[in-house]
């Protein structure tokens, strides 16, 4: 057995107390082994005035937006997709999106995060992407069935089903995978009535965009007569296995159900706001018992993957969300990036104790703008910056040692993805 001593620092605990301790890790198993001492460790890592936290989970994003940052800002969800995204993303190829990946895991391993939830395309690239930079992931292919003939939509759906069953497990166990079906408006009632079924059968877990945006809520309601969410349970999509993003429009009776079901609601506020997509009712769904994890959503509707931007604007919209100051505090947000995200992946991680696994991020509390520190939870919600991360540690394997990406050419990364961002807007500008 090889050991890594996290060792100095003060540990975040399970109940979101603080205590200084060293976190002992069996990096061979990939799992945390004890916190409190960590003597005779094979190999360390300073934590001296910083703050040992579990690895953050970004719950929900499409990786590859990154080569779109910044592409197509300031307009409305359905202009957004239909004018600028869906045609630059018709123009991608396998190495475009495993370029993008690579960025995007390079900056998600700088600011902390371990594992992270991801629905797009070419993911066969995703996962050797995820393998070879050492983080965690649960993917699936994003099948959308609109504009396509019966033909076409049943392949697409195949093969987001074929993707899931082939990769499970991939990348030392590190990757796990699910069926994505891309949304409830964007994806036909009989390939969900058919396809979703036989995913549960297979024990996939379903992953779904729904109730984002009015616009897509009104027409099922007009159509069905019913709520959206409603109409996905009779589809068997709520499940404590499956897991939804954003559910911005959602009523009291879909809390309720979401509550009953067990489904975790995966919030992703910075790209809500930006698009103006409006303020789920997170503290509601809290209240109800709906289990709720964090996302960045993609980079090109965020414009950033940084979880600890994404705790500051959680907790700020909550708050004018539930119109109430003490909504969605900085302990809630620090769970949702952690365990809460971690539960709705199905992952073992999100949590600092004995047997979990050893996804870990050390952040350092000695800047200016943590000063003074009275309270470092407060900190993780509303001051901490990417930057501010020293160490990144993922299944007992260190990806970042004083801000040094270990496994990823950072000079490489960053140039490969800005010439195939360039080359891609060409041709679908063309």
């Amino acid at each position: 057995m090889t050991t890594l001593g996290i060792t100095g620092g003060r540990v975040l605990r399970p109940d979101g107390t603080v205590t200084r301790a060293d976190v002992l890790v069996d990096s061979d198993a990939g799992e945390i082994l004890s916190v409190g001492e960590a003597d005779g460790a094979d190999e360390t890592l300073d934590a001296t005035d910083g703050l040992v936290v579990p690895g953050l989970v970004n719950a929900h994003t499409h990786v590859a937006m990154t080569l779109l940052r910044g592409y197509a800002d300031d307009k409305p969800l359905d202009a957004w997709l239909q004018e600028d995204i869906w045609p630059v993303e018709a123009e991608l190829t396998a190495a475009d999106v495993r370029a993008g990946t690579d960025l995007g895991l390079l900056e998600m391993i700088r600011s902390g995060t371990t594992t992270f939830g991801d629905m797009y395309f070419f993911m066969e690239e995703v996962v050797e992407a995820v393998a070879d930079a050492g983080m965690r992931a649960r993917l699936g292919y994003g099948a959308i069935t609109v504009g396509k003939d019966d033909d076409a939509a049943r392949e697409e759906m195949r093969t987001g089903l074929d993707f899931a069953r082939e990769h499970d497990g991939a990348a030392d166990g590190r990757v796990s995978t699910m069926f994505t079906p891309h949304s409830l408006t964007t994806v036909g009632e009989e390939y969900l009535r058919e396809f979703v079924p036989e995913a549960t059968e297979a024990g996939v877990p379903v992953h779904f965009h729904a109730n984002e945006t009015e616009d897509e809520v009104t027409p099922i309601v007009d159509e069905r007569g019913e709520r959206p969410l409603a109409y996905a349970d009779d589809i068997g999509m709520l499940t404590d296995r499956n897991f939804l993003a954003h559910g911005v429009h959602v009523d009291e009776r879909e809390i309720e159900l979401l509550a009953d079901r067990g489904t975790a609601v995966v919030h992703c506020p910075a790209s809500n706001m930006k698009l103006a997509s409006g303020m789920a009712p997170v503290q509601a769904m809290l209240d109800a018992g709906v289990p709720v994890g964090l996302g960045t959503d993609g980079a090109a509707s965020n414009n950033d993957l940084s979880l600890f931007d994404e705790m500051r604007d959680a907790a700020m919209v909550g708050k004018l969300a539930a119109d109430d100051a003490a909504a969605v505090d900085a302990g809630t947000v620090v769970e949702m990036a952690t365990a809460g995200g971690a539960a709705a992946l199905g992952v073992d991680s999100g949590r600092l104790e004995p047997g979990a696994n050893a996804d870990i991020a050390v952040v350092d509390l000695d800047a200016p703008h943590l000063t003074p520190a009275h309270d470092p939870v407060s900190h993780l919600a509303y001051a901490v910056t990417g930057s501010d991360v020293r160490h990144t540690v993922c299944d007992g394997r260190v990806l970042m040692r004083d801000r040094e990406v270990l496994p990823l050419d950072a000079e490489r990364v960053v140039d490969e993805a800005s010439r195939r961002a360039r080359r891609l807007v060409e041709r679908a500008e063309s």
